[in-house]
């Protein structure tokens, strides 16, 4: 039966917005902190975390986000364990974060002036305390921009969640365009959506890069 569009179909899109969110939200702050440990161990002293942690971003750096959702979806259940589209889709999108930030991050840590690390060593700090106190807080503030520029990369990458069932904003304006008829209408509003979302990161990205340019 084909239905008007209306407020009820706008709702229906808006709730796949709600699951883009929420998607977005949990891949960035899980893939936040697995990209923190690749970032450590890309400037580790040790070898072998360096050439392994390499490998990690090579992998996901050097391949499509939607074979590696496939992989997840499809390559767990040959261990044993079978996951829902959702948990499915989480995990990953937290290893494709981790390791685009854990390069972002990398960047940060090793764009911090060598004087800072050889001034905190005549303090008498520690490797620990160096890392924690003066290299990571500038490290971080030089990635900021591009920080809030792979988000904005993450949240329309969520799209692709939609190939392995899962109900985001895009497949949520294909399920209402089906049973609408007017694919223009609902792939338009979810595009507003969109935008609505990710136009002011992008401006915030290039308000930080402009900012701290300056400064750094």
């Amino acid at each position: 039966m084909i239905r008007d569009f209306s407020s009820i179909e706008v709702l229906q899109i808006l709730s796949g917005m709600q699951a883009t969110l929420i998607l977005s939200a949990i891949a960035f702050v899980c893939g936040g902190c697995a990209g923190l440990a690749i970032a450590l161990a890309r400037t580790s002293p040790f070898r072998w975390l360096r050439i392994a942690s390499g490998a990690y971003i090579d992998f996901f750096q050097g391949t499509p986000m939607l074979l590696q959702l496939f992989l997840v979806f499809y390559g767990l259940p040959v261990f044993g364990l079978r996951v829902s589209a959702w948990t499915a889709v989480t995990i990953g999108l937290t290893l494709h974060a981790s390791a685009y930030l854990g390069e972002i991050w990398r960047g940060g840590i090793q764009a911090v002036p060598k004087g800072q690390m050889e001034a905190a060593r005549a303090l008498g700090l520690g490797a620990f305390s160096r890392m924690v106190d003066i290299v990571l807080p500038q490290g971080m503030r030089i990635s900021l921009a591009p920080t809030v520029g792979f988000l904005v990369q993450l949240i329309k990458g969520t799209s692709l969640a939609s190939i392995i069932g899962f109900v985001e904003l895009s497949r949520a304006a294909q399920i209402v365009s089906s049973t609408t008829y007017k694919p223009l209408i609902a792939y338009s509003v979810a595009g507003l959506f969109y935008f609505a979302i990710c136009f002011p990161l992008s401006r915030l990205s290039a308000y930080l890069e402009s900012r701290f340019a300056v400064k750094t």
